[in-house]
């Protein structure tokens, strides 16, 4: 039997297609192994968000091909997308694998075809693939492929092709069936999940009504959107909803509206600010979270302290940044005023010092209030007692208490105290 090492990067959608392709190779005969030293088969599934993660994936193979010379190496996912025949010579790269391919790999693998990428901009239809991988507490179910938007940085329309929903049905079956096997929760992801419905004549919100009255599970979340999807009559329905979380993730990309035009991001900072506080106003201690870039084309050292002064006074709970990385074939591959590394990466860590203190002042916040956590399936590795995530996101240890009957269940915890340490919290159960 031939064995397999898969390793995923990035994006939840990615993750969730890596779990795809390792049942897929399983169903079709392979074993999945973590040795790569004897395995017949490495996997990576790419990401090429940034520069950064292109170089940390060409590294991942070229240290297997080192580990382990006999081993046949998979390139799949972004990058192999985007750069198609070009990395043929790569001497650590077997094997180059398209996205939409991906998801059939064994057929590959089985085969003499070393290089399958098709031009997944003319891909209508969104792939139906289903996963039940029941090791996890919560599972994802991937909703919609691809995006329309043309974002000035970004290269990932060119990797995952137009937008394309899942139907209805299709997602409410898959649901069904993660509930049957005891799963609490539910993370919708994909590419662009607000565009969701766009090609088949629906809305995301016609999708959050229709599993609000017919998905049996108890907790739904989804992730990242574009601050233009979420507007006064979503937030309302929400609010008012037994099974969505309070945990919101806003692609904001920068806090100054030169720099978002740019971006061809087409709202303001005025607007997402009021947004947040309207978000605030209708939950109680919603997570809200961010995506920022530091040092975009074109950021002067004034649209950088506007970022700066933005962020502060925002009521984000946390933001994740990372430093612009110029991406081929984009538009702002060509823009003027690009800056230096050093000064992307200072940025970065000014934004990243925001965070950190914004997300500090969200978790004492919690503390002495109740919230409805749902207990993972395994006790905390370090602690031997349970843990579990708040409805809001938030990861909690009950302290002296490892009674596994409350494995996979949703408690109500009582928050007590912040570790000094990390970004802890501890909180026990009420009865």
């Amino acid at each position: 039997m031939k064995t397999f090492v898969l390793k995923s990067m990035g994006c939840k959608a990615n993750q969730y297609e890596g779990a795809v392709i390792s049942q897929s190779l399983i169903d079709n005969g392979f074993v999945s192994t973590d040795d790569t030293a004897m395995a017949d088969y490495f996997i990576l599934n790419s990401c090429t968000v940034t520069q950064k993660t292109d170089n940390k994936a060409f590294y991942i193979l070229r240290n297997v091909k080192h580990t382990n010379p006999n081993i046949k190496t998979v390139l799949t996912g972004c990058i192999a997308q985007v750069e198609k025949e070009n990395l043929l010579n790569n001497e650590f790269i077997d094997f180059v694998i398209g996205n939409d391919e991906k998801l059939n790999i064994a057929q590959f693998l089985n085969s003499e075809t070393k290089f399958a990428v098709g031009n997944i901009m003319v891909q209508e239809h969104f792939n139906d693939t289903l996963l039940f991988d029941t090791t996890k507490t919560r599972a994802c179910v991937k909703i919609q492929d691809g995006c329309d938007n043309r974002c000035s940085y970004c290269v990932i329309p060119f990797a995952r092709g137009k937008s394309r929903s899942a139907y209805k049905d299709f997602i409410l079956n898959q649901i069904n069936e993660l509930y049957s096997h005891s799963f609490k929760e539910i993370i919708l992801t994909g590419i662009h999940i607000g565009q969701w419905g766009k090609d088949i004549g629906e809305t995301f919100f016609d999708l959050l009504k229709f599993l609000e009255e017919n998905s049996p599970v108890e907790r739904i979340r989804f992730g990242s959107l574009n601050p233009l999807e979420i507007d006064d009559e979503i937030l309302d329905f929400l609010s008012s909803s037994k099974k969505f979380c309070p945990h919101f993730h806003l692609s904001l990309q920068s806090a100054c509206n030169d720099t978002l035009r740019r971006m061809n991001r087409f709202y303001t900072v005025e607007h997402y600010l009021e947004q947040i506080e309207h978000i605030n106003s209708k939950f109680n201690l919603p997570f809200i979270g961010s995506d920022i870039i530091a040092g975009f084309a074109g950021e002067t050292d004034e649209d950088f302290a506007i970022t700066v002064e933005n962020l502060r006074k925002s009521a984000l709970s946390q933001i994740h940044t990372f430093p612009y990385s110029i991406r081929k074939g984009t538009q702002a591959e060509k823009m003027s005023g690009h800056v230096s590394e050093e000064i992307k990466e200072y940025r970065a860590n000014v934004i990243k010092q925001i965070s950190n203190i914004k997300f500090k002042t969200f978790l004492r916040k919690n503390i002495n209030t109740i919230h409805s956590v749902l207990i993972e399936k395994h006790m905390d590795k370090h602690t031997g007692v349970l843990k579990g995530v708040s409805e809001n996101y938030l990861k909690v240890i009950i302290k002296n208490n490892a009674d596994s009957s409350l494995l996979n269940t949703v408690q109500n915890v009582k928050i007590t105290e912040l570790s000094k340490e990390k970004d802890m919290l501890y909180g026990e159960i009420v009865k």
